[in-house]
């Protein structure tokens, strides 16, 4: 499809911004969905929803896209045509249309992803008013674009002036417009604070929680984006619309790019660990780490090793080291609940969500062979 109008100054800058938020956002999905679906062959609601956010987010960019081609971006006085302009006007509000829930989508994954790690009533209670008021403030913002002009068409049909309609005063637009980016400016900061609270209680050492709650805090980096196009949202009611809410546009997308993208980074944890395990096999496999430098697992010792082995420790692992007489054994108790068995996508990293009476007991066994007298 070709370009109806020039894609430089304003308008290159939502393509560029647009190609390289869908990109990345497309990567770390899709790497976030090997790791549920081939690691730990568990794909969750979180990843359904986050999968779901990705493609309304595919769709908005796909509007951002077509409406540069169309003049997004552009001034008023570069349209040589009223219908190229009508285009524009038309691909925008598609696009804001689907912001609204790309971006409500991806919160609402979030909060579910950290219902796992909330034991406590009452963060449990906090994640849960998060989802319920990005949906109910989504659906609000939605419902006010939906039917901002009536017809709907005349928002982008009123700059031909045969066509009859009306639409809300844009000044009443721009306060509903403050409020939401607002709400929105609390949930992401509250997805990306509460983390730190959650972890701060697990079984961790503090190196680890540090690491794992910046790494599930990233999710407030989305409330940068929006902070950041609270200056531009005055430009609503300009005449010169589409040239005037460019940083509108952009803010947007990378807002909503940047939840997607820390939304699935936090759950890439195993992936790194699938990595350095195969790494760590090859590495046993290669005859320059020698074949006798370190004891081998059975699974990585080569047949003619373990013939002419006569070390116990070479190929029994449950061998006591200073005993070659004496196995050891160790049984854990485990409990998972209903809810986890049946709707978990949860790494090791994650305590289960366990009562807090729970109790885990191990217990190690020594086993000896005493050999009698011949």
């Amino acid at each position: 499809m070709g370009a109806s109008m020039p894609i430089v100054g304003r308008s290159l800058a939502i393509l560029i911004v647009s190609i390289v938020m869908m990109s990345i956002s497309i990567v770390t999905v899709s790497l976030r969905s090997f790791v549920r679906l081939n690691i730990i062959r568990a794909f969750g609601w979180d990843d359904a929803l986050m999968v779901a956010a990705l493609i309304l987010f595919i769709l908005l960019n796909v509007c951002g896209i077509i409406g540069t081609m169309n003049g997004v971006g552009h001034t008023r006085s570069d349209f040589t045509s009223t219908e190229i302009y009508k285009k524009a006007l038309m691909w925008w509000w598609l696009g804001q249309m689907l912001y609204v829930w790309a971006s409500a989508v991806a919160k609402i994954s979030i909060a579910v992803a950290l219902l796992r790690l909330a034991v406590e009533k009452s963060y449990r209670v906090i994640l849960w008013s998060i989802i319920v008021i990005a949906i109910a403030i989504g659906l609000m913002f939605w419902l006010v674009l939906l039917f901002l002009c009536n017809p709907i068409s005349y928002f982008w049909e009123r700059v031909d002036a045969t066509s009859t309609g009306t639409c809300l005063p844009m000044s009443t637009v721009l306060d509903i417009a403050y409020f939401y980016s607002s709400v929105t400016i609390c949930c992401d900061l509250s997805l990306g604070l509460l983390p730190a609270f959650l972890v701060w209680k697990l079984q961790m050492n503090t190196r680890t929680k540090f690491a794992v709650g910046g790494i599930l805090g990233l999710g407030a980096v989305a409330a940068v984006a929006v902070i950041c196009r609270l200056p531009f949202l005055r430009f609503y009611p300009d005449d010169d619309f589409l040239y005037s809410t460019y940083q509108i546009a952009i803010w947007s997308l990378i807002e909503t790019g940047l939840g997607i993208t820390a939304g699935s980074l936090i759950t890439l944890r195993p992936l790194f660990q699938w990595l350095l395990d195969a790494h760590s096999t090859h590495n046993h496999k290669s005859p320059r780490q020698g074949m006798y430098s370190k004891p081998y697992r059975l699974s990585s010792l080569p047949s003619e090793a373990i013939r002419e082995s006569q070390n116990t420790r070479y190929w029994r692992p449950d061998v006591d080291p200073d005993n070659n007489k004496s196995t050891v054994v160790a049984v854990s108790s485990q409990r998972r609940d209903k809810l986890s068995i049946s709707n978990s996508s949860q790494e090791a990293l994650y305590p289960e969500p366990l009562s807090p009476n729970h109790v885990t007991i191990q217990k190690t066994f020594v086993q000896t062979v005493t050999e009698g007298n011949k």
